[in-house]
């Protein structure tokens, strides 16, 4: 038997920086107002994204998430990102399953 070590997930949460036009957020508000959603004040869309991700730690995982951020999942002029890492399960498995 040999182990095969689950990828770790995170959760990219990615939003504009607060004072940043958000045209698709006023889009998004100007339909729920159609709809009679009336007590809406403000909308914001930002995106969410989930990485999996083989690391040799936590602390190795959350580096490589953080600068796939600042490189390419968010702009960091305009954006700021939440990262929520989830360890990964270990699991045996038999080796003729692969």
């Amino acid at each position: 038997m040999s182990t095969r070590p689950e990828p770790f997930t995170a959760h990219v949460t990615v939003r504009l920086k607060a004072g940043v036009n958000d045209p698709q957020g006023a889009t998004v508000l100007g339909g729920l107002h159609e709809l009679g959603f009336d007590s809406v004040r403000d909308v914001r869309v930002g995106k969410i994204l989930d990485v999996k991700l083989v690391a040799e730690d936590a602390a190795s995982a959350r580096d490589q998430v953080d600068a796939m951020c600042e490189q390419l999942l968010a702009n960091p002029v305009i954006e700021t990102f939440d990262v929520e890492l989830i360890a990964p399960q270990h699991v045996k498995l038999n080796d003729t399953a692969w």
